[in-house]
């Protein structure tokens, strides 16, 4: 490792860590450095593997850096209660986001979510549109709108409801995010989901789905079951704009919605069960 990280490396490292602290994982193991034929470059025998443990108090602040930038930076929305503060607590730290190439490549704005705090559902997309980024707000375009419907045909407003996206910033040409984009933003994410504390989240589309259970499969295999996610039930349905694309499944989705509502305790229209 040279001795001087570029800034945007130090960042990139930092969130990294913290998503897998996120995920559980605390512990990290330093491979000793190789040739180029593939043999140690210093001599490894017996000595004891060389480990570097994260404290494991997820309270506490990690004190490992990488020249002066803190791996974990402590979670100021802990400290706080009212979960309204706690979600501004995350958006403040989040700033004029540089950690990954988004903020290079057109994106006029981060996209933090919206919705209630203490919302009960939690919408999860994979990343803002034209639309989104130019008002600053999830799900706001043709897709936001099927997604409105949606939530009323649930018997639910847009209001009661939280909605976020895997990443917070536009891709260029809306492509599909990269996975580095996914892992160092992602990390937000999760902290927005640990202070709502919905009882079920609802991941629309593979993106969302993949990224939020670490799974590589196709959408008919993860649709039609609920997942454990971080204490939380999980159910995974199509994307708005897929739908969009093909109505033909907007059959599935209601199926799909329906196994949310009765986890909810919400009625089901009696033409559902069509």
């Amino acid at each position: 490792m040279p001795s001087v990280l570029d800034p945007e490396l130090r960042r990139a490292l930092a969130e990294r860590v913290r998503f897998y602290n996120e995920l559980g994982i605390y512990d990290f193991y330093r491979r000793p450095p190789v040739e180029s034929d593939g043999t140690p470059a210093v001599s490894v025998r017996n000595q004891p593997e060389q480990r570097e443990e994260m404290p494991r108090n997820r309270s506490a602040v990690a004190v490992s850096t990488i020249e002066g930038d803190t791996f974990a930076s402590p979670k100021a929305e802990t400290r706080l209660s009212d979960p309204v503060k706690a979600l501004k607590a995350i958006r403040e730290h989040i700033g004029d986001c540089t950690r990954c190439r988004l903020h290079k490549q057109g994106r006029k704005q981060i996209v933090f979510g919206v919705g209630n705090p203490k919302a009960e559902l939690m919408f999860i997309g994979e990343a803002p549109g034209a639309d989104e980024d130019q008002q600053g707000e999830p799900f706001v375009g043709r897709a936001g709108q099927l997604l409105n419907n949606m939530i009323k045909a649930m018997g639910l407003q847009r209001e009661d409801v939280y909605i976020a996206n895997i990443i917070k910033c536009r891709p260029p040409g809306n492509r599909t995010p990269e996975r580095d984009e996914c892992d160092t933003c992602s990390p937000f994410l999760m902290r927005q989901i640990e202070v709502i504390r919905p009882k079920a989240i609802v991941a629309l589309g593979a993106v969302a789905a993949k990224t939020l259970l670490a799974i590589n499969a196709p959408m008919s295999e993860l649709r039609g079951r609920w997942y454990d996610f971080r204490g939380t039930k999980l159910a995974v349905t199509y994307h708005p704009a897929f739908l969009l694309r093909d109505p033909r499944q907007k059959k599935e989705a209601w199926k799909d919605l329906q196994i949310v509502m009765k986890e909810l305790g919400l009625p089901v229209p009696a033409k559902a069960a069509e």
